[in-house]
């Protein structure tokens, strides 16, 4: 493929899954992986057991075991990662189903082995861990080994975390997976060019900022109808799910819903106060900007469907060809190597972009851990936005790249790290379309698309994070119905868009599938902390452009062994628990609303 607009030619949008197990759901070579895999994990768990009760263990067996530990972690992240992709790319493959409870299965055993292990680190007196933990070969994990250890302290005992796990398949994550179960069966009714046909919410949730405002309003009530049909199943998913976490966090002791999402991302209660303080502060000028969108839209305020939608009435179509060259390009400008492994993506086919019915909706990307690449998933209709996402979705592959090559524990870095690589990416491109903008309509375009990226993360994601936890404080005297979480939701997100909307979402609890995810709970702040961490990021790269793509690539690299803190001191010079940061970061995403205004003005 040409990079830098040069000879592009025709690119495949559905993904290659055949070179990494032939087959797909009925891959024998993939089955015989999990069997494999299966049975190392089986081994691991029982040379745990029967170290449990065992005063002491040597420094070799140690290594032993911490090796066999990552070996079987990258394994079942290859199994993971090649199921997530079947499942997507056809919700209504019941062989990939079935072979992701399998796959669920395993990860509970493997759990059980984990914290096993974790308590037998726990146990290894002083001395002897500081002699095993310096050891060289370990210097690379050392970081997640001693975080490892300090946890388990805070656990229950081995056995009864064991009891969890097994329980947790066919309930906690059982419930996760019966929301995708809800999703799939969900089919909303379209005419277009007088043709009915039927969409998945993947497809329908494209035509939420079409730029047509009677598509808009035509599908936004077909989308509240159609998630209201499923309140019911819903709700009572979501208080399974919080319910099961409430009990859990009580035996274990644990007063704060918080604590749990804050430990995997590696962030203080403080970080996080700094930051929702500062963004609470910035709500006035992006409701100035929704205003003054609304006035370019012929409204006086804009609906909840609305935000995303296009300035121009013409349907923006831009061709996955020509956003490959746009990303390319802004790619270049920053860094080759971030360059280069975005075009081995579009080559090597590891983009799943399909516009197609039967596909899950949303956007990922998954890693490989053995195969040393990533897989990227998204429908690609020809939006900015899409374009947006493809961005995003590179600069996950490329993070995930960067730390490929280190020992599988130090490549397990948190969720509000990962969005910064992601979110950077995203802004790269943003920014170089706007530098090269010639007229007031493209720049009041691309401004508009950052803008929204910046209510998105400010005023959206703030509302989700309300909703959650004001979901948790409620659901610990009891289960919400679907009335109740409805209000919920409107009086969150009311709270973090003001005035500025005059209509909402009140079934946004129903259709965010980030709400029914069992692997990471509060799946939401991570995305603040990383599109503003990455805005600080954008400040240090104009200060120190010659080394700023070295020291990036650098930090990347350190994600998955330092606490946010360390890592904000070490490669920014900052303090993330003093809300000056936080503040400074907003200011620059606010910079773009008085841009904004001053060309409408023009």
């Amino acid at each position: 493929m040409g990079c830098n607009g040069k000879g592009a030619i025709s690119l495949n949008k559905i993904w290659d899954l055949e070179s990494l197990f032939v087959g797909g759901s009925s891959s024998v070579t993939f089955l015989s992986f999990l069997e494999e895999t299966e049975q190392l994990t089986k081994s691991l768990l029982h040379q745990l057991q029967e170290a449990e009760n065992e005063s002491t263990v040597s420094n070799a067996t140690l290594n032993e075991w911490t090796d066999k530990l990552q070996l079987t972690l990258a394994r079942i992240s290859e199994a993971d990662a090649f199921l997530s992709c079947l499942t997507s790319q056809q919700m209504s493959d019941k062989r990939a189903v079935a072979l992701s409870d399998r796959v669920t299965t395993l990860s509970a055993k493997f759990k059980q082995a984990s914290d096993l292990y974790d308590a037998l680190l726990a146990k290894v007196p002083v001395p002897q861990w500081e002699e095993w933990i310096n050891q060289s070969e370990l210097a690379k994990i050392k970081y997640p080994l001693n975080e490892r250890r300090e946890t388990a302290l805070d656990k229950m005992s081995p056995a009864l975390e064991s009891v969890v796990s097994e329980l947790s398949v066919d309930g906690y994550h059982g419930w996760g997976e019966h929301y995708n179960t809800i999703v799939s069966g969900i089919s909303i009714p379209w005419t277009e060019a007088s043709i009915e046909t039927t969409l998945s919410v993947g497809q329908a949730a494209n035509k939420l900022d079409d730029p047509n405002p009677d598509v808009r309003n035509l599908m936004s009530a077909k989308w509240e109808e159609a998630w209201a049909a499923k309140e019911d199943l819903c709700s009572d998913t979501l208080n399974r799910l919080s319910g099961f976490r409430l009990k859990l966090y009580a035996m274990r002791n644990w007063s704060d819903p918080l604590q749990e999402p804050l430990r995997i991302n590696r962030m203080s209660k403080a970080t996080l106060d700094a930051m929702w303080s500062a963004v609470a502060e910035g709500i006035d000028p992006l409701k100035k900007y929704l205003s003054l969108k609304a006035k370019l839209i012929g409204k006086e305020r804009l609906a909840w469907h609305d935000i995303d939608a296009s300035l121009t009435s013409s349907k923006s179509n831009i061709p996955y060809e020509e956003a490959a060259e746009i990303i390319l390009d802004a790619f270049e400008q920053f860094s080759p190597d971030l360059a280069k492994l975005a075009k081995k993506a579009f080559d090597d086919r590891w983009i799943e972009a399909e516009d197609r019915s039967g596909k899950r909706p949303g956007g990922f990307c998954t890693s490989f851990p053995l195969s040393r690449q990533s897989r990227i998933f998204m429908t690609y209709s020809g939006t900015p936005g899409n374009v947006s996402t493809l961005a995003h979705e590179l600069g996950h592959a490329y993070h995930g790249a960067l730390v490929e090559s280190l020992p599988p524990m130090a490549q397990q870095y948190a969720m509000n790290v990962a969005e910064t690589a992601s979110t950077f990416a995203e802004a790269l491109v943003s920014d170089a379309l706007l530098r090269r903008a010639s007229s007031k309509e493209e720049q009041l375009s691309l401004l508009d698309d950052r803008l929204q990226r910046a209510v998105a993360f400010l005023m959206n994601i703030r509302a989700r994070f309300l909703f959650e936890t004001r979901m948790y404080n409620r659901r610990s005297s009891g289960m919400l119905d679907a009335d109740q979480l409805n209000e919920l939701m409107v009086e969150a997100q009311k709270e973090a868009f003001g005035d500025a909307l005059d209509s909402w979402h009140p079934h946004f609890w129903a259709s965010k599938l980030h709400f029914y995810l069992t692997d990471v709970p509060f799946y939401n702040f991570p995305y603040t902390f990383g599109y503003l961490f990455s805005t600080g990021l954008i400040a240090v790269a104009e200060r120190d452009a010659d080394n700023f793509p070295e020291r990036y690539k650098q930090l990347l690299k350190d994600t998955g062994v330092m606490t946010v803190e360390q890592l904000s001191k070490l490669h920014l010079g900052v303090d993330l628990e003093n809300p000056g940061f936080w503040r400074d970061a907003v200011s620059t995403v606010i910079a773009d609303v008085e841009r904004f205004a001053e060309l409408c003005d023009k």
